[in-house]
């Protein structure tokens, strides 16, 4: 079999579980969160649309068949037969909006969000449907650089059944992406970067492999970059199925502490020793902090502007971050953590809790 014939092959195998997810609100939600400003951004100071603006704007907008008002739409697919659906956390992060899985026959479910990832871009979703034909999910760690892949998704929310190929470009990337609906950005770890054209609308489709294997998620785009797009390692999402089955919700390991990782420019800023670690540090506003009441770190006694150097044995840089350390222990584990405080390091012994 040719290359080409293979490609075709695995498309062929795999179109039939990759859906298209609809998100939309009705009209009197819309006109609440004021739509104009998350369609066009910041309005004129002063400036104040007329209502004629306003119902010629809320009639230009896309509707589903039960009237609602289209305000999005991505990609997923098919993961076990009784309709459990994979697709990206910032696909289905919208508020009070109703999610419809549109099935490549055109048939819709309304899609339950069964769990989404705090840590990863991953949700899993419940339509209730049996006996689909569901992706067989491959093994992320044994994928190698240069090997064949094939993105398959709705590009730009339109193009149903859009086919991408390429070839594995890099592994264990990280980026900042925007993840939820409110712009913030978050740190997407472990990423595989490929040259398989993933547009906007792909986002939670497939990543598969020449045997037809979903190996990773597709996730983001660079933009204003040609040929770099990036997608969730697929065994996260295993891990978070085998979460869901087990104790009913994704679990992850969690210390209680909110941190920055050090640089040498935020070594200068805060006039450290050092110029790796993560140091703590609150969230902006009133109600924010560094340690989550409660939280192993609180129990420990960890500080606001403590740096933590090492945790379980292992140092953290940007390389190696504390999220990724924790990856690798359970929950209820007893871990050592070294800190520097005031020009002292200490060595704290955690009790490793959940998210």
């Amino acid at each position: 079999m040719t290359h080409e014939e293979s490609i075709i092959q695995v498309v062929q195998k795999t179109l039939p579980s990759v859906v298209s997810i609809v998100i939309s609100k009705t009209l009197e939600e819309l006109e609440r969160e004021n739509p104009f400003q998350k369609f066009f951004g910041s309005m004129p100071y002063g400036y104040q649309p007329s209502p004629e603006e306003q119902e010629e704007f809320y009639h230009s907008l896309p509707r589903t068949e039960e009237g609602k008002v289209k305000i999005g739409g991505g990609s997923g697919f098919i993961a076990l037969k009784n309709g459990i659906i994979i697709t990206n956390k910032h696909v289905v992060v919208e508020k009070n909006a109703d999610y419809t899985v549109v099935m490549p026959d055109d048939k819709q479910y309304k899609a339950e969000i069964l769990a989404r990832d705090p840590i990863n871009d991953v949700a899993i979703l419940k339509i209730n449907v049996d006996n689909l034909p569901a992706l067989e999910l491959g093994n992320s760690n044994k994928i190698l650089l240069g090997q064949t892949v094939i993105a398959i998704g709705t590009a730009l929310g339109e193009f149903q059944n859009t086919v991408s190929s390429g070839i594995v470009s890099g592994l264990s990337r990280f980026i900042m992406a925007v993840t939820d609906s409110d712009g913030r950005q978050e740190r997407l770890r472990g990423l595989i970067q490929t040259d398989a054209a993933i547009n906007p609308g792909n986002s939670g489709g497939p990543l598969v492999n020449l045997k037809g294997e979903v190996i990773g998620i597709n996730a983001a785009v660079v933009f204003g970059a040609q040929s770099i797009g990036f997608a969730i390692p697929i065994n996260k999402a295993k891990s978070d199925l085998e979460d869901l089955k087990k104790f009913g919700k994704i679990r992850k390991p969690f210390l209680g502490v909110r941190y920055i990782l050090l640089n040498k420019n935020l070594q200068e800023k805060f006039k450290l020793a050092m110029d790796r670690g993560a140091l703590i540090l609150r969230e902006h506003g009133p109600e924010g902090h560094g340690i989550v009441p409660g939280s192993s770190a609180h129990q420990a006694g960890l500080k606001e502007y403590d740096v933590i150097t090492e945790c379980n044995g292992a140092a953290i840089n940007d390389k190696n971050t504390l999220e990724d350390i924790l990856d690798k222990v359970n929950i209820g584990e007893e871990i050592p953590i070294k800190i520097f405080r005031e020009g002292k390091e200490y060595i704290k012994k955690l009790m490793v809790g959940e998210r």
